[in-house]
């Protein structure tokens, strides 16, 4: 059986005035999924957000949320929550209250809609009596994402959670995220730490100039992709370079310097001749410490599926 959608988006078109933000754009969101969305400035990513919150109406095109059909009139669809451009907050308030204002404004008991838990889902509870103007940025990130738990999603849209945060607070909101999806809960985030992406997704779309120019499992987006640059250490340094320059695909990236202090040898290829390389490698008895892309695939796919469209701006 195919797991259920919990965003398909058909042809979606949006204007505002003579720019095309977003230009015949597919979408494929699965329950349970963790998506992100990627692309340069100005791509439509905001937008694309905005569509599945509600803030915004397509002009053309199909689209359904948890199974139901979205219309032009502005409303937030039911059991979706999140942010665009960041979450808003009262500052003059605690991070308590901010939740409190929340339940207030859809009509539920403040001692019953679960702020406690909200807090502390996202590491916050030991702050709640604090008032959110002296949060950081990343506290406040947190907080959004509080107020979006708050509301029980079973979409979460998220822009840039991971804005602000230290890796402690980073680690704590991806595991938030990977509960959530374990759970059943759907999530789309864009972010332009690939890092974040690769270590929170399972499938990536990517959008240039308001045109969805990948969308996938990120397996694809490696195996799609042209050569990569990958950092080789080893025991034996020139050994491995001389099995490098004498392995077929394989190309020495000169100039390559130091790496944690030990001679690196730089190597680009594509993922078949890397793994001959390292089979001769072993086989010649010189050890591999470590092997690692210099970009990641998703970073490296980015650049290359992007920039013709930015060239061409």
């Amino acid at each position: 059986m195919e797991t259920p959608l919990a965003v398909r988006a058909r042809g979606i078109t949006k204007c505002f005035g003579e720019v095309v933000a977003l230009d015949g754009v597919d979408l494929d969101v699965a329950q349970g999924q963790v998506h992100g969305l990627v692309g340069p400035n100005g791509a439509g990513k905001t937008t694309l957000l905005g569509l599945l919150l509600g803030l915004a109406a397509s002009d053309e095109g199909h689209l359904e949320i948890l199974g139901a059909p979205v219309g032009r009139a502005l409303a937030a669809p039911a059991r979706v929550a999140g942010f665009v451009d960041g979450p808003g907050l009262y500052p003059s308030l605690t991070a308590r209250q901010n939740l409190a204002a929340l339940a207030a404004l859809r009509g539920e008991d403040a001692r019953t809609a679960g702020i406690d838990e909200a807090l502390d889902q996202v590491g916050l509870k030991d702050v709640a009596a604090d008032r959110v103007r002296g949060f950081s940025l990343g506290m406040r990130q947190r907080l959004g994402l509080a107020a979006a738990l708050l509301l029980r999603p079973r979409l979460l849209v998220l822009d840039e959670p991971s804005n602000g945060l230290d890796p402690a607070g980073k680690r704590h909101v991806h595991g938030v995220l990977t509960r959530l999806a374990a759970q059943g809960t759907s999530v789309v985030l864009s972010s332009h730490r690939m890092d974040d992406l690769e270590a929170l997704c399972s499938e990536v779309t990517i959008l240039a100039t308001g045109r969805v120019v990948f969308s996938g499992p990120l397996g694809k987006l490696a195996a799609e992709n042209r050569e990569l640059d990958y950092r080789l250490l080893t025991s034996d340094p020139l050994a491995a370079r001389r099995l490098a320059a004498d392995t077929a695909g394989i190309g020495v990236v000169e100039d390559a310097g130091q790496w944690r202090g030990a001679e690196v040898l730089v190597v680009r290829a594509q993922v078949p001749a890397l793994d001959e390389l390292v089979a001769r490698i072993v086989g010649a008895g010189v050890a591999v410490r470590e092997l690692a892309p210099v970009t990641s695939p998703l970073e490296a796919a980015f650049l290359a599926l992007t920039a013709p469209q930015e060239a061409g701006r």
